[in-house]
């Protein structure tokens, strides 16, 4: 397994990397898993609770999640960040999703303030249906339909909008967008 570099909307070579469209994965196989091991390591490096292929370069319709041991709670909140080697690893919950679909969504609005590892420390609210039945691949491309709804729900639907070339910061104004990038470019001039 090996981090990857997460790409940002900092400058214009990512951002028109991360505004294209996934293509659909034929077969779940070893390469597939290894850019899945690849991506889960890259997230909680992080740390962030999800992470599409197309933000570390790789534009196939794969996203990994970790909700920790919320994933399934229906829990509104964020777990809290994976931390060095002494985290408790007990709770860790990968999940991985290959050519995700979703089938229905809910009438119910939610709204959760959103962030992203390629709009880094930057959080906005963004309103999505709060609970959605998707259809995916697993790790072992066995095909999975499920209904999930929460902080479930918004990470899958924050995660598939990246495999679509759509940033949470699409869906807010163009005025707070353009702070959000703005934010972000002078983070990483401060950086280097």
């Amino acid at each position: 397994m090996a981090i990857r570099r997460i790409l940002a909307v900092d400058n214009a070579a990512d951002t028109a990397v991360l505004k294209q469209i996934s293509a659909p994965v034929a077969e779940v196989d070893s390469d597939v898993r290894a850019l899945m091991d690849d991506m889960l390591e890259t997230m909680y490096a992080a740390p962030g609770i999800g992470l599409a292929a197309v933000q570390v370069g790789d534009a196939r319709r794969v996203i990994v999640m970790d909700l920790g041991d919320r994933a399934h709670a229906g829990e509104t909140e964020a777990p809290e960040p994976v931390e060095g080697e002494d985290e408790d690893l007990s709770r860790r919950n990968p999940r991985f999703f290959v050519n995700p679909e979703i089938l229905w969504a809910s009438d119910e609005i939610y709204a959760y303030e959103e962030g992203c590892l390629s709009v880094p420390e930057y959080f906005d609210e963004v309103e999505r249906p709060g609970k959605v039945r998707i259809r995916y691949l697993d790790y072992d491309g066995k095909s999975v339909e499920e209904e999930v709804e929460g902080l479930f729900a918004v990470c899958i639907q924050h995660e598939m909008d990246h495999l679509e070339g759509v940033l949470f910061i699409d869906h807010l104004s163009r005025l707070r967008r353009e702070r959000a990038v703005a934010k972000v470019k002078k983070l990483a001039r401060m950086a280097a």
